[in-house]
């Protein structure tokens, strides 16, 4: 992996100005229209898919994969990412829209895109590969649960004109309406869902969806023909209206997000009480977007041997969403699949991602009136395989065989929590839980070690009375009050304690405190104290509290033979 340029240390470095500092060649960029071109035609279906499933028509995702994938691939730190409508937003955007409507949906995704260009600002880009991974892994194997069981309604046509709000209703209401099951559209969809399986597993050279979505549309056509009473539910007569067919001709004008409607058919508007009430919602697109891209964009990097930009990244990311809302688009991230498949064929420059989105822009200037004629069990069978993915179950039962049980219940809350609640909860909950586990892990490394003149590892003979209390492991508010604790246990005979610091690597407010309590209890009783050993940032941290003053001048040495060699007797 190359090193950093100097150049790309700031926050605003993209990766287009990157690859035009290396130049281009006619290969080159052959190689990147192609890779675009590729994914473009990958991003079409699925854009649709992820849009129905979030409860919108389908021309929105189309419109996210144009205006945000294309904003960002421009000014992006990353060289092959591609970003566009996910698959996991659908459990965070599904209560939003069912609540707000798409004017809502289009207001937080602006808010989310805020968020992210003030974490990238604040150069936390970094900060998102501490989200700890049973926490990343219980909500995407949870997305994918969720997923999965909203497309049973398309997938086998059920007759259920609105669906409910939370999740478990929602399973109940499929699991009561399966009696009512449409047979072309159970027929469209499970055919399609075997193609795509065996495609997926037979052929690696053509992305299945490719292959499988054109012939399963001209079959259902030409069974439409032979058979009139074979009628699955295509995008054309779900999504029709009187002055277009399922996805319109053309792109939409500039709207601001609050112009557009609510729940109830009126402009959402713009008030603080709708800001409040969306905040939360907003947050958690920003986090999962944020989570989603660097996790994307550091799997390019390591299938590319480039090095991302990860402030850079969020930064573009947050303007493509900005942006994209005001032109039909709403929440996008970096799309791990859609990045893979462009880097596997051939994309190398942020050219390749940015052909995707105009590859998608044809689509609608030209060929809408062609993609109305993609059946909704077949875009259903779509999600259907990236839940699947995304559960990657091969990969938890390797994570259950080999985590710590506090890792394993971390995974499962938030799984749980996902599916049963929201993401934001989930995450919420996740982070929490997670925080309490690192806090009783660090706390059990953090260890001390009573070492007198009878001790084995005594350096020396150490004189009667004198004792090293010996601390390794950080001493802040999780292992502070632990690591003081066996002060209690030294004895009377005990008249000096010289505390060997040469482990602590860092000690915070708490541990401060518990520290200082220790050494007043012996004072107290007449011990006399001395300090060995003490690394920079505890150093500063004592300093700043001006520590050593308040109790007496403690003695402050650098290692533990030169507070040895000033005790009065050896």
């Amino acid at each position: 992996m190359r090193s950093i340029d100097p150049q790309d240390r700031s926050i605003f470095a993209t990766a287009l100005r990157g690859s035009l500092r290396e130049g281009f060649d006619g290969p080159r960029i052959v190689r990147d229209l192609a890779a675009g071109a590729v994914v473009g035609v990958i991003a079409i279906p699925l854009s649709m898919a992820l849009a129905i499933a979030t409860g919108l028509p389908p021309q929105y995702g189309l419109y996210t994969a144009i205006f945000a994938g294309g904003l960002t691939a421009l000014t992006g730190g990353s060289r092959t990412q591609v970003t566009g409508p996910t698959a996991a937003f659908i459990a965070v955007l599904v209560p939003i829209v069912h609540d707000y409507g798409l004017g809502g949906l289009m207001v937080a995704s602006l808010l989310a895109g805020i968020i992210l260009c003030g974490l990238g600002l604040a150069r936390l880009g970094r900060l998102i590969e501490f989200v700890p991974f049973p926490v990343i892994t219980g909500f995407t194997a949870g997305i994918a649960v969720v997923i999965a069981v909203l497309q049973v309604k398309d997938f086998l046509g059920l007759p259920i004109a609105e669906m409910p709000e939370h999740f478990i209703d929602k399973a109940w209401l499929i699991l009561r309406s399966l009696r009512d099951t449409h047979a072309a559209d159970a027929v469209t969809g499970g055919m399609t869902l075997a193609l795509l399986i065996a495609a997926a597993r037979f052929q690696r050279r053509i992305p299945a969806p490719l292959l499988v979505l054109p012939v399963v549309t001209v079959g259902v056509v030409l069974l439409q023909q032979a058979w009139p009473g074979f009628d699955p539910a295509t995008i054309n007569t779900r999504f029709a209206t009187e002055t277009a067919s399922g996805i319109p001709l053309g792109l939409p004008g500039f709207v601001p997000p609050w112009a557009q409607p609510n729940a109830a058919g009126e402009a959402v508007g713009l008030s603080l009480d709708l800001l409040r009430a969306l905040l939360p919602a907003a947050f958690a697109i920003a986090m999962l977007a944020a989570i989603e891209s660097l996790l994307s964009a550091v799997i390019a990097d390591g299938m590319t041997g480039k090095k991302h930009n990860p402030d850079g990244e969020l930064i573009a990311l947050g303007l493509g969403n900005i942006f994209g809302v005001f032109f039909g688009g709403f929440a996008a991230t970096g799309a791990i699949a859609r990045t893979a498949a462009n880097v596997r064929y051939g994309g190398a420059t942020p050219l390749a991602a940015f052909f995707h989105a105009l590859v998608v822009l044809a689509a609608v200037l030209f060929f809408a009136p062609i993609l109305g004629y993609l059946p909704i069990s077949a875009l259903a069978a779509l999600l259907f395989v990236v839940a699947w993915n995304m559960a990657d179950l091969r990969h938890l039962a390797y994570v259950l065989r080999i985590a710590p049980r506090g890792d394993v219940f971390v995974m499962f809350a938030c799984l749980f929590l996902t599916v049963v609640f929201d993401m934001i909860v989930a995450v919420t909950a996740g982070m929490l839980l997670a925080a309490i586990l690192f806090i009783r892990r660090m706390a059990e490394v953090s260890s001390v070690r009573l070492i007198g003149p009878e001790h084995e590892d005594a350096r020396g003979e150490l004189p009667e009375g004198v004792l090293i209390y010996e601390i390794a492991g950080p001493l802040f508010f999780g292992a502070g009050q632990k690591a003081m604790a066996s002060i209690d246990v030294i004895g009377l005979h005990v008249h000096t304690v010289i505390f060997d610091l040469r482990e602590v690597p860092v000690i915070d407010v708490t541990g401060l405190i518990n520290f200082e309590s220790a050494i007043r209890r012996l004072q107290g009783r007449g011990v006399r104290i001395l300090l060995a050993g003490v690394d920079r940032q505890p150093r500063e941290a004592l300093a700043k509290a001006n520590f050593t003053e308040r109790h007496g001048k403690l003695p402050v040495f650098d290692d533990l033979d030169k507070a040895l060699a000033a005790l009065p007797l050896r």
